[in-house]
């Protein structure tokens, strides 16, 4: 038999490797759900990363993870790339992809963008932030949407959980609350997306996409069986 300690080393070696593994599953299989190959869905990821955290910054010298926008009493106001406008351009690339009506898309936006102000604050030091388990509340209510809007042409639900969650977020959190951030404490710095790919807005696409396709494949099985 091994060891304690050497069970112990191969544990810590293995559940990382297992954790990213899972995670790349998790991912693929909701962008594959959208219409992205799995190759397409680690570029889109890995880009949003490189650029989203800042990894690129020093190296060229532009604020990848900081793009200022305006500034308001000390405050420097941004966008980051990796959680905010990634996202955003997908979303808009899914929208006229899967020609989705605009009433729909809007409603459900709003619905998203609604839960996710009740269940988020700002904070001075971290931005905008919200406790477990409410983040997941924006994610259940994407999906929902974009079942019930989406009854009659389901295989749209995954683009449209997506653009509802992350719009729906961006708004719901970032911008809904960017005013009472700017009241707090002047001269800090206000991002929107601003923890790039793991950003609740990302999170929320994905996890309501995952949950889209459960409830669908679940649905087709009982209709099958």
């Amino acid at each position: 038999m091994f060891p304690a300690s050497i069970l112990t080393y191969i544990l810590y070696i293995l559940l990382p490797i297992l954790a990213i593994y899972l995670g790349y599953l998790i991912v693929t299989k909701a962008f594959n759900d959208m219409g992205f190959s799995s190759f397409e869905a680690i570029v889109i990821v890995f880009i949003s990363f490189i650029l989203g955290a800042g990894i690129l910054d020093d190296y060229t010298g532009f604020s990848f993870s900081n793009i200022h926008l305006v500034t308001h009493n000390n405050w420097r106001i941004g966008i980051n790339i990796g959680g905010g406008i990634i996202p955003i351009v997908l979303s808009i690339y899914l929208y006229i992809k899967n020609k989705l009506q605009m009433k729909k898309v809007l409603l459900g936006i709003t619905i998203v963008a609604v839960i996710t102000y009740f269940v988020t604050f700002p904070d001075p030091q971290k931005g905008i932030v919200s406790r477990f388990p409410f983040w997941l509340l924006p994610v259940f209510f994407a999906s929902l949407a974009s079942i019930i809007l989406l009854w009659n042409d389901k295989r749209k639900a995954a683009p449209f959980a997506y653009i509802s969650g992350t719009i729906g977020v961006l708004i719901g959190a970032d911008v809904f609350h960017l005013y009472t951030l700017l009241k707090l404490e002047p001269g800090k710095n206000a991002i929107i997306g601003g923890a790039d790919i793991f950003d609740m807005v990302f999170i929320t696409g994905i996890l309501a996409v995952i949950i889209d396709g459960i409830l669908i494949y679940q649905e087709k099985r009982n209709v099958k069986t």
